[in-house]
């Protein structure tokens, strides 16, 4: 009696143990304490290296090390504990590796996390490019060879500019931002309204101002134009340094623009306003007035953080021949923002 009831307590516990979920549950527990184990030296790597930089970050600031060597030294210390990690992980992920496809039959995770460990010391600390949104806007004219301002057929006060675009902002040189390369593209918008009750007329290839019949309340002639700036961009900034990273501050520093802008034409209108028999009447003429299609000049730029003191002139003239030469002329606010 005694040995029935014993094999049928063999035979019960045989049922409710189910060895291919013992196995698995086991491989899933060596697999959390190997991933344990890796984690805990990366995470003890890691807090050696932030001690190796704080010490050399000491040494600079006591003028032991100059900038240019301590940023030296850094990097070989972050690769010098990216290889410790990579010598001390390797069992472990060779352990995890055959544990993982055991448990998945599929996935190589030694690959898949190989190309991870080596970014985290190979992906170069200094963010060297970053993008702005720039918006400007001011007063525009229109000025003939060798006139000025006083002397112009158009309005000072009423005739003005709008520009918005893209711009990014990458550093000329690695660990230095006194030099910045800006580039990108903007939708220029430069409006005219001509004095003494005038407006344009176009006559064959020839557009002249002439005097309208009736009294304008408004007279505007607008050139829209796609271009694609490009600065060489001086200045100070504020280094700001992380664990992972390393970028320069523009903020609250001078900073100074020079160069140009080459694009398109993409349309120009006038626009006039005035009373006919009592009655306020509105007239958009469209064409293309023998205006130059190619746009290209030269701008820059004097300002103190996200503001600054923008001027652009356009060296193409804004009619084709046989047109005098007639170049567009701004200057105004210009802000970058991030």
């Amino acid at each position: 009696m005694k040995r029935i009831t014993f094999y049928a307590l063999v035979f019960l516990i045989s049922f409710s143990v189910n060895p291919v979920e013992a196995q698995e549950k086991n491989t899933s527990e060596k697999i959390e304490i190997l991933e344990k184990k890796r984690e805990a030296i990366i995470s003890e790597e890691k807090k050696a290296l932030k001690k190796d930089v704080e010490l050399i970050n000491l040494r600079y600031e006591k003028k032991e090390i100059d900038w240019e060597e301590a940023e030296k030294l850094k990097s070989e210390a972050a690769k010098k504990h990216a290889k410790n990690i990579k010598d001390r992980t390797a069992a472990l992920d060779r352990q995890l590796a055959e544990l993982k496809q055991e448990d998945s039959g599929g996935t190589n995770w030694e690959d898949e996390h190989e190309d991870e460990d080596d970014d985290w010391y190979h992906k170069s600390r200094y963010s060297r490019t970053t993008t702005h949104l720039v918006l400007a806007a001011g007063f525009n004219n229109a000025l003939l060879d060798g006139q000025s301002l006083n002397d112009s057929d158009f309005k000072a006060g009423g005739s003005r500019f709008f520009e918005i675009g893209l711009a990014w902002r990458t550093r000329v040189f690695e660990r230095s931002n006194w030099l910045r390369f800006r580039y990108g593209f903007s939708f220029q918008f430069n409006g005219l309204k001509p004095t003494d009750n005038r407006y344009f007329v176009q006559t064959g290839e020839l557009v002249q101002l002439q005097e309208y019949p009736l009294d304008l309340e408004k007279s505007k002639f607008r050139m829209d134009n796609l271009v694609f700036p490009v600065h060489f961009e001086f200045g100070p900034s504020e280094k700001i340094e992380s664990e992972r990273s390393v970028w320069f501050s523009t903020r609250n520093k001078i900073k100074v623009g020079l160069g140009g802008y080459a694009g398109f034409n993409l349309g120009e209108r006038q626009k006039l306003r005035f009373e006919e028999e009592g009655e306020n009447v509105k007239k958009k003429l469209k064409g293309d007035h023998n205006t130059n299609d190619f746009i290209y000049g030269l701008s820059g730029y004097l300002g103190w953080g996200a503001a600054a003191l923008y001027v652009k002139y356009d060296l193409n003239p804004i009619f084709d021949d046989p047109n005098p030469e007639l170049n567009n002329v701004s200057i105004g606010l210009r802000f970058d923002v991030n």
